[in-house]
C-alpha cells in the first residue's frame, strides 16, 4: 500500500482535471441537447408526435445525465478544499457522503479522470469502505444521485412538459389549434394583455401650472458629504449626529502670565493714575535741570 501524502498528492491532481473534464462534458451535452430540441420542434412542426415523444426520451434522460455531473462535480471541488482532511487514516464524518457517492456513480459515468479519483480513493480507504459505498449498505450515498442513477421510462406528463416547453421556445403550434384559441380569446377579451387593465395616462401639466408649482426641495447640487444617522439602539434610543467643532484653545502658562502683566502696563502707561513727579521724570516730559541731574548722579554712585 503507497503511503498516505502519496495517495492524497495523487488525488488532488485527479480531483482538479476530473472538475475540468466534468465542466467540458457539461457543455458538450448541453450543446448536443439544444441541437435535439431543435429536431423535434421540427417534427412537432411536421406533425409527426409519436416519433417526438420516443425521441424526447433521450432528451430528458440527457438532462439527468449533466444534473448528475454537475453533483459529482461539486463534490470534487468539495474534496479539494477538504483536503486535508483526508490525510486521516478514518474517513471523515463530513466527507462520507461526497466519497461513497464517488465511489459509487463514478463506473457509472464516462469520465475516466473520475474513474481514477474512485480507485485512488479506494485505495485510500480500503476494500471494506469500498465495499460498502457500493452496495449502499449504510446508506451514505446521496439520495439525489440514486435517483439520477436510476433506469427507468420518463413519466408520460414530464414527456409532454417537454415537448410544450420545445412548441413554446420554437413557435411551433403544439397541439394543434391551442395556439389560435388562445389567440382567438386574446380578441374577444375588452381587457388585453391576460387581462390586466391598461391604466389611462394623466394629461401632461401646461406651462401656466408648470411656473406655479413650486421646485422640488432635493433640486439643485448636493453637498459630497452626505452623513446617516446611527440606527436606534438600547442604549441611544434617539441617536443623533454631531459633526466636530473647532478645537478649542486652552491659554498656556506664558498667556496667562501676559495677561497679569497687562493691568500693570496699563497702569503704567495711563497718565491719569500718575504723579506730577513722575509725569515730568517720563521720556517727552519736563527736561531736568542741573541740580535734579546732581541729585541722580550722587544716587547713583551709592
Amino acid at each position: 500500500m503507497a503511503p498516505s501524502s502519496s495517495v492524497i498528492a495523487k488525488l488532488k491532481v485527479q480531483l482538479k482535471l476530473s472538475i475540468s473534464r466534468l465542466r467540458m462534458v457539461q457543455q458538450k451535452d448541453t450543446a448536443i441537447a439544444k441541437q435535439q430540441r431543435r429536431q423535434m420542434a421540427h417534427l412537432l412542426e411536421l406533425g409527426k408526435d409519436e416519433s417526438a415523444r420516443i425521441r424526447v426520451e433521450n432528451i430528458i434522460r440527457s438532462d439527468i445525465t449533466t444534473e448528475l455531473l454537475e453533483i459529482l462535480e461539486l463534490y470534487c471541488e468539495l474534496l479539494l478544499a477538504r483536503i486535508g482532511l483526508l490525510e486521516a487514516k478514518e474517513c471523515d464524518p463530513g466527507l462520507e457522503e461526497p466519497i461513497k457517492s464517488i465511489i459509487y456513480a463514478a463506473p457509472r459515468t464516462d469520465v475516466k479522470e473520475l474513474q481514477q479519483a474512485r480507485q485512488l480513493l479506494v485505495e485510500k480507504y480500503g476494500k471494506e469502505f469500498a465495499l460498502e459505498a457500493i452496495e449502499n449498505s449504510d446508506g451514505k450515498v446521496a439520495e439525489r444521485v440514486l435517483k439520477k442513477l436510476k433506469v427507468e421510462p420518463p413519466d408520460p406528463e414530464l414527456v409532454t412538459l417537454y415537448l410544450r416547453e420545445i412548441a413554446r421556445t420554437y413557435g411551433v403550434d403544439w397541439p394543434r389549434g391551442e395556439r389560435q384559441q388562445d389567440g382567438g380569446n386574446d380578441e374577444n377579451n375588452d381587457n388585453p394583455s391576460g387581462g390586466e387593465a391598461v391604466k389611462t395616462l394623466e394629461e401632461p401639466l401646461t406651462t401656466e401650472e408648470l411656473t406655479k408649482a413650486t421646485p422640488p426641495r432635493d433640486l439643485g447640487p448636493k453637498s459630497p458629504v452626505s452623513i446617516a444617522p446611527p440606527s436606534p439602539s438600547t442604549d441611544n434610543l434617539s441617536p443623533r449626529v454631531k459633526l466636530p467643532g473647532p478645537p478649542e484653545l486652552k491659554p498656556g502658562a506664558k498667556m496667562t502670565g501676559l495677561k497679569k502683566q497687562r493691568p500693570t502696563t496699563q497702569a503704567q502707561s495711563d497718565p491719569k493714575g500718575m504723579s506730577d513727579d513722575d509725569l515730568n521724570n517720563r521720556v517727552g516730559g519736563k527736561i531736568p535741570d542741573a541740580d535734579e541731574l546732581a541729585r541722580r548722579f550722587a544716587a547713583l554712585k551709592r
